[in-house]
């Protein structure tokens, strides 16, 4: 006969179950900018064009948007996506209107990021029927559920 109840846990151990669960965002350093597409997404079909498709979501979804600097950021799922840098002395928004759906948000940099990775993701993983990329939408996708902007992301991307 087994024992199937749980071990018991002292008061320094016990953990918010959302805690447990909880997907964190790591940016990835200016060493390892370089390996981040062939390493997260080299077994996908045309990764080589993911960077340049989530540039051109993010021209189409945002007027004020004319090129910059992205940051490269892996999760702690597994997944992984890129955001545009922002300016660290403001609260800088981006304004994104997505036509196809008659939505718009003001999205902080990395939200805007993921809404744009989002929408590449999805549209790259159903052009190439590759189960490894819709794998990298649902890691994303899970992380834009508990981040702070889920609402406005969602309502871009809907």
């Amino acid at each position: 006969m087994t024992d199937n109840t749980l071990p018991m846990l002292t008061p320094d151990e016990t953990v918010p179950v959302a805690a447990q669960h909880q997907i964190t965002a790591t940016q990835v350093t200016d060493e390892n900018r370089i390996s981040f597409w062939p390493q997260h997404f080299g077994s996908i079909p045309q990764w080589i064009i993911l960077e340049p498709t989530i540039f051109a979501w993010m021209d189409r979804f945002c007027a004020d948007y004319s090129g910059g600097i992205w940051q490269f950021y892996t999760l702690s799922n597994g997944g992984a996506f890129m955001a545009p840098d922002a300016n660290a002395d403001t609260d800088e928004k981006w304004s994104l209107f997505n036509s196809m759906n008659g939505n718009g948000s003001e999205l902080s940099s990395e939200a805007a990021g993921i809404a744009v990775c989002l929408m590449t993701y999805s549209h790259h993983a159903m052009r190439t029927e590759c189960d490894a990329m819709t794998e990298h939408y649902y890691r994303l996708r899970d992380y834009a559920l508990s981040h702070a902007e889920c609402n406005a992301i969602l309502h871009i991307i809907d």
